[in-house]
């Protein structure tokens, strides 16, 4: 089986129908522990969603009073929303068990941690998001993830030549 297919397969199993991966939130921070976590949205914010259109770039997590709030992820206003269209950047409140908040509320007050969502998708129709604990890289960190990504693509660029060739 080819690569191709493999990679095709692996995308039909999986039942998750992503809507914003935050490809930066890997690329700046070091993955401690990742959490799976209900949102509560509005209506138009789930149509918003199901057109494929938001944005965790700038997004992270904040406990506050014993909740979870997702805060500055932009969903933009639904097209055909009316006056009761939602707001882009609005505190999003997340579903967590109690023992999860509590963990992530120690973790994160220690020093260079976050919680940051990595990815955004529907799980038998509701929306998720992925959330990770976070420890900020250094920018010598970034250069040496960046120089290990290279090397490994060269790596692999060498074996599949030589494969061909031989």
């Amino acid at each position: 089986m080819s690569n191709k297919a493999k990679g095709a397969k692996k995308k039909q199993d999986d039942p998750r129908q992503v809507v914003a991966n935050n490809k930066k939130a890997r690329h700046d921070f070091t993955i401690e522990d990742v959490f799976e976590a209900g949102i509560v949205l509005s209506g138009t914010e789930v149509k918003a969603l199901r057109m494929g259109r938001a944005s965790l770039v700038d997004g992270y997590v904040a406990i506050d009073h014993d909740e979870a709030w997702l805060e500055n992820v932009h969903i933009p206003e639904y097209f055909q929303g009316t006056w009761n269209n939602h707001a882009p950047k609005r505190k999003r409140k997340l579903l967590l068990h109690r023992e999860e908040i509590d963990r992530l509320g120690v973790k994160s007050r220690e020093k260079g941690h976050t919680i940051v969502p990595l990815r955004l998708y529907f799980l038998d129709g509701r929306a998720k998001v992925e959330i990770a604990l976070a420890r900020g890289k250094k920018e010598y960190d970034k250069r040496q993830t960046l120089r290990e990504q290279q090397d490994m693509r060269e790596a692999r660029r060498a074996i599949r030549h030589k494969e061909l060739l031989g």
